[in-house]
């Protein structure tokens, strides 16, 4: 079994971990940063890499919830954003250690912005710096981002939701019991990935979503990448229709989430018309028809809003069996350091800083 894999079933214990400490121990912690959310003017959410996914998709709950706040990737927002006075930061890190994190908290230390760290490291910078830290103390992945990934998710969905209602007992045993649920629906899921023909070896992956479900497709975007050591795509499938829908031929293969309350209709017609045009599809949702795709993924029921927290376990177990199909290593980096902390080239070689100009 990889390391991947491990990681993969281990979660559903994880993420239950999470919610315990969200209600339990780290529940003041929460209510702070939701009440700085709620009184700042200005709220930017960012993360770098898989953390990034991470804020995607918690952002429609703020939308929705009439509360607005500025997205912006770490790497984009370091150098092309200005601080207004009373600005609010919700930062996400599994390490907090990345170059881009480090020299944003500097940059937020310079213009008076208050910093609410989400973050797996309580050894990290972040953890240390931020005014409101929230450390989800999960054993780390081994390799690429999967309890990280989610734990995070969970904490900032928790984050927007305390913020915009009520992050309450109910709502945590809800969860409690989609995440019993997808524990049991795994040995299922695994037996379905194994019998399918979607997954192909250098075959072309397109990865489409709505609202939360942008973080889960961006996200097994970057496991193909990382994982399979193969290029894909992930965008949103409203966008997808307009104009990227030119370059669909046969044998192609497509992801597509269909959110549990947002848009169903009008997806299930895009995954439905993908595969009149000769792709093949993988779909993910609940209550999911026949005609939905070739490879479909049942979810158990979930709160509304909440289906990110489950909806990429079935991508990462398709991820990880393409990795092995394909004969390339999912538990290893070759370029890609765990954590990135400069930043010049690909390579790792020692660069000198660049001399000034005369």
């Amino acid at each position: 079994m990889t390391h991947f894999l491990r990681d993969i079933l281990r979660q559903p214990n994880e993420l239950q971990r999470t919610l315990d400490f969200l209600r339990g121990k780290g529940r003041r912690l929460l209510e702070e940063a939701a009440a700085a959310v709620r009184n700042a003017s200005h709220v930017y959410v960012t993360g770098i890499g898989s953390s990034w996914h991470a804020a995607l998709t918690a952002a429609p709950m703020f939308s929705l919830g009439a509360r607005p706040v500025y997205m912006q990737d770490a790497a984009e927002l370091l150098p092309f954003a200005t601080f207004p006075p009373g600005a609010v930061l919700i930062v996400i890190s599994r390490s907090g250690r990345s170059v881009e994190i480090v020299n944003l908290l500097a940059k937020a230390r310079g213009s008076g912005a208050r910093v609410i760290g989400v973050t797996n490291s309580e050894d990290g910078a972040l953890a240390r710096e931020a005014h409101i830290p929230l450390v989800i103390s999960t054993r780390l992945d081994h390799g690429i981002s999967v309890n990280t990934y989610t734990t995070l998710a969970a904490t900032v969905g928790a984050l927007a939701t305390a913020t915009v209602g009520s992050f309450d007992d109910r709502l945590a045993r809800s969860l409690s019991q989609t995440l019993s649920a997808t524990e049991r629906a795994l040995v299922g899921w695994q037996r379905q990935i194994a019998d399918t023909s979607w997954l192909a070896p250098d075959g072309v992956y397109y990865f489409l979503a709505r609202g939360p479900g942008l973080g889960s497709c961006n996200e097994a975007r970057l496991m193909w990448e990382e994982g399979v050591k193969s290029p894909a795509t992930a965008m949103g499938t409203g966008s997808f229709r307009h104009g990227p829908q030119e370059m669909v031929r046969k044998e192609m293969r497509f992801g597509i989430w269909i959110d549990g309350t947002h848009m169903r209709d009008q997806d299930l017609a895009v995954a439905r018309d993908l595969r009149r045009l000769g792709a093949s599809v993988m779909s993910i949702g609940q209550h999911l028809p026949a005609d939905a795709g070739d490879l479909m993924f049942q979810l158990p029921e979930v709160a509304a809003g909440w289906q990110f927290l489950i909806d990429i376990i079935p991508a990462q177990l398709a991820a990880e069996a393409l990795s092995r199909l394909s004969g390339v290593d999912c538990d290893s980096f070759s370029l890609c350091p765990y954590i990135v902390e400069d930043e010049y080239g690909l390579l790792h070689e020692e660069v000198a800083a660049p001399k000034p100009e005369k």
